[in-house]
């Protein structure tokens, strides 16, 4: 039986919204055969259906079981067709690939010269919107049909087809040699993550240089650049040189506002480069560019002429309320940031078919830091367990081994002593799994396994001792970053000084926040 989370075409009716539903009806309903179309019936039936139920289809006699899959291919497409229709989603990339098609009719038809005026049309929009691998097709159709010599067009034609073919074709081949060098170093992220050692950046530096195409920067356009920008980007995480993460991503959103018209054709790279400038501001706790930055994109993610999809939709709420969030842990504000939980919870089941699981892990571990730093301990607790207790997702294990190492802290603020015995233990047979251990984790891992036998009045100078240990990695270049994961020192700090969390934080902020 299929599931609903596995079954695509009810997933796409569930995604449709009310006018989107009525265009599909209205398209349908063009020829009056439709009318009572089994696709139709089938569309009607799995609309009403609040979870995907293949007994339920059968049962109804619109469909026999073997003919079921065909139904559904058929539905399936006829949507996409709808969809494509609607003017919501007329962009200017699918305008163009859609005058390439009409071109392509006409020439078959031999209407030659038609074909020509509209190609010439379509690749003039294509070179002029940075779409280079469409006006590339339009080029090589063009080609075809001047090299068949039925136009009897002007002698330097085909000079001109050959230098335009010859520079989309150089354009496109360093453009895909950039977003190459950008997927590949974002899949040694996912595989082994930030660098932890040298012999880490050793290798990483390697494979960047030696990756990286000559190139002449004044020849690039905004898509060669976009994609160059991501690359160094991508490194500079690696690496974990955040000032340099701040440099490329400055320059990527800075390429949008440079050419304010690429903001609407391509929102998704202007928000991803935002949330990526927004991270690297976060990293090197610069506040106040920090504010600046996300009140911008606020403002010209409400304009009106800013594009409403669901993917738009899913990425700002992903990149608003994660940043919201983050704004509130760089200046120690965590009550006033308290808001955010329902606010978050309702985006995350607004949007739940489109957010992948690592992004809702994410949110409930800064959920459950926000409520660790008001003193809530119970409610980090609960978001942790979130994390914790996913058996169907394997999340990074960094964020799954501070997410454990953050509910041992608060199981020990919360007194929950048995909790924490079974928390020990199984923390234990998850980091026996990890590849390795970074030294912050390390030491805390030592310190909370003596905590059994420390006497109360020797509490004190036992978390002296651990502050001690970890102080000399806060500005280490390879474990610096566990820090921002969990803020350890502050924790110690307020214990020492016996003052709330927060308040150390809030202290800190306005000393070091730029």
């Amino acid at each position: 039986m299929t599931s609903t989370q596995k079954d695509t075409l009810f997933v796409l009716i569930k995604s449709l919204s009310k006018s989107e539903k009525r265009q599909f009806k209205l398209y349908v309903g063009r020829l009056g055969v439709n009318t009572d179309a089994k696709f139709l019936a089938l569309f009607n039936l799995l609309d009403r259906m609040r979870l995907y139920d293949e007994k339920a289809i059968l049962e109804s006699k619109i469909v026999k079981k073997s003919q079921l899959s065909n139904l559904k291919a058929h539905l399936y497409k006829q949507i996409l067709i709808s969809l494509r229709l609607n003017p919501g989603n007329q962009n200017v990339r699918v305008q163009i690939r859609e005058q390439l098609d009409f071109a392509t009719i006409l020439y078959h038809k031999g209407l030659y010269k038609q074909s020509l005026k509209l190609l010439d049309k379509a690749k003039s929009i294509a070179i002029e919107k940075e779409e280079k691998n469409i006006a590339y097709e339009i080029v090589e159709l063009e080609k075809v049909i001047e090299t068949q010599y039925i136009t009897r067009s002007l002698p330097d034609r085909a000079g001109e087809l050959s230098r335009q073919s010859a520079w989309l074709s150089k354009m496109n081949m360093i453009t895909g040699e950039f977003s190459n060098l950008s997927l590949e170093l974002y899949g040694m992220m996912l595989k082994m993550g930030y660098v932890r050692n040298d012999e880490d950046h050793r290798l990483v530096a390697d494979f960047f240089d030696s990756h990286l195409p000559h190139y002449d920067y004044d020849t690039l356009g905004f898509r060669e650049k976009l994609w160059l920008y991501q690359a160094h980007l991508w490194y500079s995480f690696l690496t974990q040189d955040f000032l340099s993460c701040y440099k490329y991503a400055s320059k990527w959103v800075g390429l949008f506002y440079e050419t304010p018209g690429m903001i609407y054709l391509n929102p998704v790279f202007f928000l991803k480069g935002n949330n990526y400038l927004l991270e690297s501001l976060f990293f090197v706790k610069y506040s106040t560019r920090f504010r600046e930055t996300l009140d911008k994109l606020e403002q010209v993610i409400t304009q009106k002429a800013f594009p409403k999809n669901d993917n738009v939709a899913t990425l700002s709420f992903l990149y608003l309320n994660t940043n919201r969030l983050n704004l509130h842990f760089m200046e120690g504000t965590f009550e006033k940031g308290l808001y955010l939980t329902r606010i978050v919870e309702y985006g995350i089941e607004k949007h739940r078919a489109q957010l992948d699981r690592h992004h809702v892990m994410l949110f409930y571990y800064k959920l459950a830091s926000l409520y660790f730093g008001v003193g809530d301990n119970k409610a980090c607790i609960r978001y942790l367990n979130k994390i914790i207790n996913e058996k169907n997702l394997k999340v990074r294990e960094d964020l799954m081994c501070f997410a454990r190492v953050l509910s041992l802290v608060a199981h020990y603020e919360a007194g929950m002593d048995y909790h924490l015995e079974v928390q020990l233990k199984s923390t234990y047979k998850f980091l026996l799994k990890m590849n390795e251990l970074h030294a912050v984790q390390r030491e805390m891992i030592k310190f909370l396994r003596k905590m059994g036998s420390i006497y109360p009045q020797e509490l004190k100078m036992a978390f002296r001792d651990l502050y001690d240990r970890l102080k000399v990695y806060e500005n280490h270049p390879y474990e610096k970053r566990a820090f921002l994961y969990l803020d350890i020192l502050s924790w110690l700090e307020s214990h020492l000084e016996g003052r709330p969390v927060a308040d150390i934080i809030r202290e800190k902020a306005l000393n070091v926040n730029r």
